[in-house]
């Protein structure tokens, strides 16, 4: 076959422009990521023709990168997977060898290694959450938190919520997929839906919109419900709201790992995920999901409410045990 010379460089650039009406935004943002590095190690190898790449060199990459990166075994599958998807795209514009792609080796994952099981269990949520409630109430940081805790949301809907989305009489929020005004979701329409709130939480919201929130827009004109005096809070900002309060000691229990609070470099708002008891937001929806769950709440509910359906579900969210699963089960008998 005839190739065309190209350089790693422009192929990137060249593979996002073309994927990037077909993938949501964070997809975009993660491929542009993991193929980063392997333009990175091109670059360190003097590869400036990817016609001349071979099985033999993805190799030596797949093996740099588990190592330069430590990768877990779950990291180097997505990051391999994303190349594999690479290499098979310039094999249709005659970038690389035919069936290279076959050649792009990535480990075998069981779903028990797939399944991530770091969570926020019910007792530090109602720790957590007592303590934002004493100390810092109504706050940006108490919304963000009790937000993620009780819809089960993912962090890029709740940075999504406008003041608008929220129906305080009927108590509910609407999500929207609104990629034009930069606040795209996962599974873009198909992740649009109505998620009920209850009282108390709805009691938080009021007293946020009208004691605590300032009177800002961003910059399409929107009123956006998490924000700070700058506009619309950053799903980096809420992100590191959750890592701050999930460090116990943040929130009156003492350090787990021995630490001294005036000596942790995680003791820094900067530096909180550093903590080794610090969770993302995803922690915190793992773990809301399997409280519910746990207290009964029909697989169909949590997977409308969610927006994920009932097989994931199963393999990365419920953290139930086999013998806690077995007496639910008990109770519908009796």
């Amino acid at each position: 076959m005839s190739l065309e010379p190209i350089d790693p460089e422009t192929a990137l650039e060249l593979y996002l422009a073309n994927r990037e009406t077909e993938i949501s935004q964070a997809t975009y943002y993660s491929h542009n990521s993991r193929l980063g590095h392997f333009v990175h190690w091109c670059d360190e190898q003097e590869i400036i023709n990817l016609n001349e790449l071979t099985g033999r060199q993805l190799q030596h990459y797949r093996l740099w990168r588990r190592n330069d990166g430590d990768l877990s075994p779950v990291t180097e599958k997505t990051q391999m997977d994303t190349l594999r998807v690479f290499i098979r795209w310039l094999e249709s514009i005659d970038g690389v060898p035919e069936d290279l792609s076959t050649k792009v080796l990535s480990p075998e994952i069981t779903p028990s290694q797939n399944a991530r099981d770091v969570m926020l269990d019910h007792e530090q949520a109602t720790a957590i959450l007592t303590h934002l409630e004493k100390y810092e109430y109504a706050s940006l940081e108490h919304l963000t938190v009790a937000l993620l805790w009780h819809t089960m949301m993912r962090i890029g809907c709740a940075h999504a919520l406008d003041v608008e989305d929220y129906h305080s009489n009927e108590q509910y929020l609407e999500i929207h997929h609104r990629p034009e005004t930069e606040t795209p979701i996962k599974n873009q329409q198909d992740g649009e839906r109505l998620v009920a709130l209850s009282p108390s939480v709805c009691e938080l919201i009021n007293d946020w919109l009208n004691n605590k929130r300032p009177f800002v827009t961003d910059k399409y004109g929107r009123e956006p419900l998490l924000t700070t005096e700058q506009g619309r809070a950053s799903i980096s900002a809420l992100r590191s709201y959750v890592y701050c309060w999930s460090r116990p000691c943040w929130y009156g229990q003492p350090c787990p790992h021995d630490r001294d609070p005036k000596q942790c470099d995680a003791m820094r708002r900067d530096n909180a995920s550093k903590c080794p008891s610090s969770i993302s937001p995803h922690a915190i929806r793992r773990g809301s999901i399997t409280h519910s769950l746990g207290k009964d709440m029909p697989e169909k509910v949590v997977s409308d409410r969610t927006n994920v359906s009932q097989a994931v579900i199963d393999q990365h969210y419920d953290q139930r045990t086999e013998r806690e699963r077995m007496e639910q089960r008990r109770e519908f008998l009796e």
